[in-house]
């Protein structure tokens, strides 16, 4: 597991105070821009070990009293039906979780606004559900000629057409289901009513990466980049901060490349910008809170491994091409790692070919590297994660924690009765069995017991897993990565 050197605590602390400050400066009304994840930020807390994944829902938490949520969804993603592909779920309906999930902590969703509106049928639609549901709506309209002309979008045919949301509170933080979503959009719109309503307003942006003040080809930034290969962002020295105050910092290249039209807009709209570059714009403190610099950059250099491994499997599966995994490689070299710097990987592999069947690798707590190999009870992902509980457990390698009278008749249900092609129990499958076997046996019992420690730790298979193994492994917070091959020469893979 990671050795911290990420202090969250403090983060928390000083990420709500300068958001605060930021408040301040703009005479109490503040346009946040929320980018990322705000919920379960897992790339976050692997690269910044000791960031916690819902650091950012408790520092919104701490400015409850003065916040309010605008969730913002594209029109036209939502007539495509467009997937998040993490989740596996529509914009339409991830917008929904967000707002059961905001409120669910105590957050005030006030409004849901759809950008691009055109009258879209499936947009129409969402929009009456949403209604139907208790929510306020608004649309937002495409600007011809945006974000160019600038005249056009800074009037009453251009932002003053949208709807004004109504807000109560001095911060509106405006987030989306994903990327392309007009989050910004949102925020400037907001920032042309509200100037003719005679409130100066302020637009800020929170990003946790790239992080300003590490260096270019810091990991954490390499590592942010390696996260986003398939949209192609390209960290960059920011060059309108190193004119205006002669100090290096780093930005990516859409906020560096849309401030020069961002800066024209807040001229536009109030006479003057507040901001003299794009990092002066954001609010992050992330940077500000690392206590452990090595630390920190081999969790990074290890996330970057693992992605590249990401990006071969999406190849593999048919999603994805080579560009993701040419750039990958070489922000690996940048780094100065290679796939052999992944203990894991190399156990996992010799381990499949001295069996001749699928294997995988974990690392202990310890540093110790564990493999399981593939029987005829059990796949290789089970098996390891039987040996790994036992260790965990402080019980002997011999100890059988399931009996096979136990194993057997689930794999002929799953055969005989439920068509299954493989009798092999799945990770969830084999949790089940064992939560049953822990019942009367008190060392299935220890071993259950110790689930939770399973968390954090690295993970190599030989093959492409499942998407219930995989699944599974995401859910115990293990750090998964497979060979970008499948166990068969078939087709269709479920």
């Amino acid at each position: 597991m990671a050795k911290i050197g990420f202090d969250n605590e403090k983060y928390l602390k000083t990420q709500s105070a300068h958001i605060r400050e930021r408040i301040s400066k703009f005479g109490g009304k503040l346009y946040l821009e929320f980018g990322g994840k705000l919920f379960d930020d897992f790339h976050a807390s692997r690269v910044l070990p000791g960031f916690h994944p819902d650091s950012k829902i408790r520092m919104l938490k701490e400015l409850r009293d003065q916040c309010e949520i605008v969730i913002v969804i594209n029109s036209a993603d939502i007539e495509k039906n467009k997937v998040r592909g993490d989740l596996g779920i529509t914009y339409d309906m991830d917008l929904l979780r967000l707002v059961d999930a905001f409120t669910g902590e105590g957050l005030t969703v006030s409004s849901v606004v759809l950008t691009r509106f055109a009258e879209q049928p499936a947009a129409i639609a969402y929009e009456k559900k949403l209604k139907a549901l208790g929510l306020r709506v608004y649309r937002h309209y495409p600007i011809t000629g945006y974000p160019a002309d600038i005249p056009l979008i800074v009037s009453d045919e251009g932002y003053g057409r949208n709807d004004y949301i109504e807000t109560s509170h001095p911060l509106v933080v405006v987030t989306a289901p994903g990327p392309g979503s007009g989050k910004m959009a949102t925020c400037l719109s907001q920032l042309y009513h509200e100037h003719k309503r005679g409130v100066n307003a302020g637009y800020a942006k929170f990003e946790t990466f790239p992080i300003w003040n590490l260096p270019l080809n810091h990991p954490v930034n390499l590592a942010y980049e390696a996260a986003t290969a398939d949209l192609d962002d390209v960290n960059m020295i920011d060059p309108f901060h190193l004119e205006a105050y002669g100090e290096t910092v780093v930005n990516y290249n859409r906020d560096v490349e849309v401030f020069p039209v961002l800066n024209a807009m807040f001229e536009k709209i109030s006479g003057s910008s507040p901001y003299k570059s794009p990092t002066d714009m954001g609010v992050n403190m992330a940077g500000n809170c690392i206590f452990d610099d090595e630390a920190v950059r081999k969790a990074a250099n290890q996330e970057i491994i693992r992605r590249y491994y990401q990006a071969e499997c999406e190849k593999r599966k048919g999603n994805a091409g080579d560009g993701p995994i040419r750039k990958i490689d070489l922000l690996m070299k940048k780094a100065g790692i290679s796939t052999a710097d992944r203990p894991v990987v190399a156990a996992a592999n010799i381990r499949a070919e001295q069996t001749g069947n699928p294997a995988a690798a974990m690392e202990m707590p310890d540093g110790t590297i564990i493999t399981g190999k593939t029987s005829v009870l059990l796949g290789a992902s089970s098996a390891l994660l039987l040996n790994a509980l036992k260790i965990l457990a402080g019980l002997d390698d011999s100890v059988k924690l399931i009996p096979p009278s136990f194993i057997e008749p689930i794999m002929d249900l799953k055969t005989n009765t439920l068509g299954d092609h493989s009798s092999l129990l799945h990770l969830n499958e084999l949790l089940i069995a064992l939560s049953v076997a822990a019942v009367t046996d008190e060392n299935a019992k220890k071993a259950l017991d110790q689930v939770s420690g399973l968390k954090g730790l690295e993970v190599h298979s030989s093959v492409i897993l499942s998407q219930i193994d995989e699944g599974v492994f995401k859910t115990l917070g293990i750090n998964l990565t497979c060979e970008p091959h499948y166990e068969s020469k078939k087709l269709y893979h479920s």
